[in-house]
């Protein structure tokens, strides 16, 4: 299987780190903001949303999303040189999206001018292992029709979450702080809050496409692997959840991210690896490049420790985390596009691909330049 092409799309609105710290809803103490420098984030681009000073319920606006998604898919199908009508099979994945139903790639088939009938499918809450989710659903799409073209939608918009939550905020405490607050419900109810504003700082906003298909020129897909849940309650490492309140219809939105978020990160990483190159591991020292998922500056050191990982066959994925934040399932498209856009690659050039994350899950690619 070939990928054809790769597109990508940011909003355009861009905002620095110092910036968001200045409008952030209170001042930050400085152990918070040496937290939110170490992310290693300088900066990211965020979909419009509605003004800080709501006071009636406000329903959230699909339109960011929807053309930021319409933008990379028309990319992709424009310069693979083809046609909304030679598109045989939408992928869209997703985490977040202000319609829980319709999916996004039933919103995306009319907006893109595809086939009422095309075959499409969504993926929801994968999150960063979505690339590599969908291109195991079309290589199974084109095992079965060889000459159909695949167009993948991977959404990597998270602030209708992370932008939102931390709406109201008076103080957000140290760490420190927080672990001598000896009342259990309030110290579980400001470590919440201080995972709300590093998510706030971390997470930033894009879409990325790409066509395949089974003929072509383009980066072959060799392999691909996952692994999930060697621990049955490893999921609670990071996620995202609805609570309820008692009013009237509504809901409340609960996410969290573990502290074991980095050790998970290396062990999943590990195992996928292994499963991904069998007796083939000598390719983690000879591939050429390296596509990582951009968790955090943190976790990117640590894996690159781990698997013996040069700094230059990895600079891509830093990269992407300084100038986007974390795209989620949409940074590991956005690595590649950049590692090819960079002109590094000669024929037979092996790229390895790694996301892991919420789940708790983790997949590989194995990749070879053309």
């Amino acid at each position: 299987m070939q990928i054809l092409k790769l597109a990508t799309a940011l909003p355009e609105r861009e905002c620095s780190t110092q910036e968001l710290l200045e409008t952030f809803p209170c001042v930050l103490p400085e152990g918070v903001r040496q937290n939110v420098a170490n992310l290693g984030v300088l900066k990211r681009c965020l979909v419009e949303q509605t003004g800080s000073a709501l006071r009636v319920e406000t329903v959230l606006s699909e339109a960011g999303l929807v053309e930021l998604c319409s933008d990379a898919c028309g990319t992709a199908i424009r310069e693979a040189g083809l046609s909304a009508g030679d598109v045989d099979y939408l992928i869209a994945t997703y985490d977040v999206n202000p319609f829980l139903s319709p999916g996004l790639s039933q919103i995306l088939v009319p907006r893109l001018g595809l086939d009422p009938y095309v075959k499409h499918v969504n993926s929801q809450g994968v999150a960063s292992t979505a690339f590599p989710k969908a291109l195991m659903l079309a290589q199974d799409h084109l095992a079965l029709h060889p000459e159909d073209s695949v167009l993948i939608c991977v959404s990597g918009v998270s602030s209708y979450w992370f932008q939102n939550q931390v709406r109201g905020f008076d103080n957000v405490m140290e760490i420190s702080q927080i672990s001598q607050i000896k009342d259990q419900a309030r110290r579980q109810f400001e470590l919440r809050k201080w995972v709300a504003t590093m998510q706030f700082f971390l997470f930033g906003d894009g879409v990325a496409s790409a066509v395949v298909a089974s003929h072509g020129n383009g980066l072959s897909v060799k392999r691909v692997a996952e692994v999930t849940n060697v621990g049955d309650k490893d999921y609670l490492a990071g996620y995202a959840r609805l609570e309820v309140l008692d009013e009237p219809f509504r809901f409340g939105f609960y996410s969290h991210l573990d502290k074991e978020i980095p050790k998970l990160g290396a062990q999943y990483t590990s195992l996928v690896l292994e499963r991904l190159l069998g007796k083939d591991a000598d390719v983690i020292k000879t591939a050429r490049k390296w596509a990582v998922h951009t968790g955090s500056e943190k976790i990117l050191n640590l894996l690159a420790e781990r698997q013996g990982i040069e700094q230059e066959k990895i600079e891509e994925s830093h990269a992407v985390l300084r100038e986007c934040g974390n795209l989620a399932g949409a940074s590991l498209p956005f690595i590649l596009d950049r590692i090819l856009s960079g002109n590094t690659l000669s024929k037979g050039d092996i790229v390895l691909m790694v996301g892991y994350g919420w789940g708790f899950s983790a997949a590989a690619c194995l990749l070879e330049s053309a």
